[in-house]
């Protein structure tokens, strides 16, 4: 009878744990088919053809990266149990792979803006002289070199693999995945650089959006609002600031509201999940922003230099808007910020 009990409780229990495991491996997999669908859903809504650039090639390796771990995701999945290249595949290996993506994406992020940043300061004053097929040669080389170290760096570098195994330690029917104190770091620095700007500036960002108005230019919504022609460079560059903080508010005022939320509230989100085409789009602008800011004396005033950016126009914060064809916006010492 005692046997009987014992083998009883034991058979409930790897039942449970089994299907606690499947339900984590069904989440996973769930997880990682929305963040694909809003991967491909921002790289395909772009209003415009864009420049080249380094973080246009890093978005676009994200979201192959993530399809890839879907794929991986769902033949473990409906497969289950299965050998491949000697190597017996199981629900645990779902759980596996995403800890190990997860800890590559959050040793990556540092670097990318790193790079990202240089590559704008660089080419909005058009100091790099590279030709266009030499910067795309040297943007999929700085890529791919990126996610071989990170890899590597999660498989073989002593600290990020013992973490890996503490999270492999913990009971079989969890998986455990870890966020990303470089995207937490960046999170809290953009808050706060946001925020400074806008005590800084609010008087003048406030009078311009009281003075604004909303029309309509080539089927797309505009703002226009007072353009101060100023020689003193200083004032210029103060004034600029407001300008580029209303363009990228315009764009991104609910992605700052969800930031500002998550760093006050300390809300760790897996690292697998925040790296994602969305959040890195919104850092493109605000790269882009800075760059335009600490060149502002030297940027390139042409079509080409204006289309790096997918979401956020940044050509009329630099020139005064003047459209004959449209009327709200023909006088001089206007200017139009497309939103």
């Amino acid at each position: 009878m005692a046997a009987r009990l014992c083998e009883n409780g034991s058979g409930q229990y790897h039942r449970t744990h089994t299907s606690q495991r499947l339900e984590i491996s069904y989440m996973l997999v769930l997880i990682m088919l929305g963040k694909v669908f809003l991967d491909f859903f921002m790289l395909q809504i772009k209003a415009k053809p864009v420049k080249v650039s380094f973080m246009g090639y890093f978005c676009i390796s994200v979201a192959l990266l993530d399809f890839t771990l879907l794929l991986s995701l769902c033949f473990i999945f409906c497969f289950e149990d299965f050998a491949l290249w000697g190597v017996r595949l199981t629900e645990y290996h779902i759980c596996l792979l995403t800890q190990i993506c997860s800890l590559t994406y959050g040793l990556v992020p540092f670097p990318v803006y790193l790079l990202a940043a240089l590559d704008y300061y660089s080419t909005v004053s058009h100091t790099s002289q590279l030709p266009t097929r030499a910067r795309k040669l040297l943007y999929g080389f700085a890529v791919v070199v990126i996610w071989i170290a990170g890899f590597f760096c999660t498989l073989h570098v002593p600290a990020v693999s013992e973490e890996l195994e503490m999270q492999n330690g913990v009971s079989p029917s969890q998986c455990p995945v870890s966020g990303s104190w470089q995207s937490s770091s960046v999170s809290w620095a953009m808050v706060l650089l946001l925020g400074t700007a806008l005590l800084a500036r609010w008087k003048e960002v406030a009078t311009m959006l009281l003075s604004a108005r909303l029309l309509s230019l080539s089927s797309q919504p505009v703002l226009m609002f007072p353009y101060v022609h100023n020689n003193n460079s200083t004032c210029c560059k103060w004034q600029l600031l407001s300008r580029l903080l209303l363009c990228f508010l315009g764009t991104w005022a609910p992605f700052v509201a969800l930031q500002v939320v998550v760093v006050l509230l300390g809300v760790q989100i897996p690292a697998y999940v925040e790296m994602n085409v969305p959040w890195l789009c919104f850092i493109n602008s605000f790269l882009l922003a800075a760059a335009y800011w600490c060149r502002c004396h030297h940027v390139e005033l042409t079509e080409e230099g204006w289309s790096t950016d997918p979401f956020v126009s940044w050509k009329f914060c630099f020139m005064p808007f003047d459209n004959e064809s449209t009327k709200a916006a023909d006088k001089p010492g206007t200017v139009i910020v497309i939103c």
